[in-house]
């Protein structure tokens, strides 16, 4: 897998909090509530943060693939 630049792994988490703002009964929303609640919002405490290439997150990655395949 490639390394996701920082900046494009932050726009894509930003994207996808978004779109799961208050869905705390989706998996996707539960993720993303936990991570930035115990994070506190800092992006080098967030999943994506967790691996290297800012890999740490399925649904930064996913979502970065996606877009790169079409």
């Amino acid at each position: 897998m490639d390394a996701i630049p920082k900046d494009i792994a932050w726009q894509l988490c930003a994207e996808i909090r978004e779109e799961n703002h208050g869905k705390w009964y989706k998996f996707a929303g539960l993720q993303c509530w936990g991570c930035t609640k115990f994070s506190k919002g800092d992006p080098d405490k967030m999943c994506f943060s967790n691996k290297e290439g800012y890999r740490g997150c399925n649904l930064v990655n996913r979502r970065y693939d996606q877009k790169g395949s079409q």
